[in-house]
């Protein structure tokens, strides 16, 4: 099987794992350089894995600022609706230099606190508020890059990966009017 596009410029090893969560089985996968992809609650350990890209080589371990058994145990706890902290390094290899910029400005949405596309849309010197809703589509770190905290212009809840009952509910665990 090939490696989707996306993942292309992932340079090294790559680990994977997957853990349960209150709300079902989140995939992990992460390189030397940072998480390479975090996919969003499934139904199953092997749908979790189904989503992400595959393992290669031996397991990246040293990762300066990511410890996935502590990313684990953050992601339990988010999905029991605890706030927790999410700061670990993306892999620099992945999406295109607006898409980062995108990213970076999602990541930086406070917990509680939403934006709209145009919004972010303005934040990264653009005006085409679809470009960001592409860009959120093309997120591989859902929760750690929170785009569910990007909304329609009149609050509304728009395209969201993982449906938008998951949507909502991850916003309502945040406290998010």
């Amino acid at each position: 099987m090939s490696m989707p596009t996306m993942y292309r410029n992932v340079k090294g090893p790559i680990g994977v794992t997957a853990c349960q969560t209150a709300s079902g089985w989140v995939g992990i996968a992460w390189s030397s350089r940072g998480l390479v992809a975090l996919t969003l609650p499934q139904p199953s350990e092997a749908d979790a894995f189904r989503s992400l890209p595959t393992a290669r080589g031996p397991i990246p371990e040293a990762v300066p600022g990511l410890d996935v058994a502590v990313l684990v145990d953050n992601l339990r706890r988010y999905f029991d609706g605890e706030p927790v902290p999410f700061d670990e390094p993306l892999d620099p290899g992945i999406g295109t230099e607006f898409q980062q910029k995108v990213w970076t400005l999602t990541r930086a949405i406070p917990r509680g606190q939403t934006r709209s596309y145009g919004q972010v849309a303005n934040q990264a010197g653009s005006c085409a508020a679809r470009a960001v809703g592409q860009a959120m589509a093309r997120n591989p770190w859902p929760v750690i890059v929170p785009c569910h905290r990007v909304v329609g212009s009149d609050g509304s809840l728009t395209g969201f990966g993982g449906g938008l009952e998951m949507k909502k509910r991850m916003l309502e665990v945040e406290g998010a009017a």
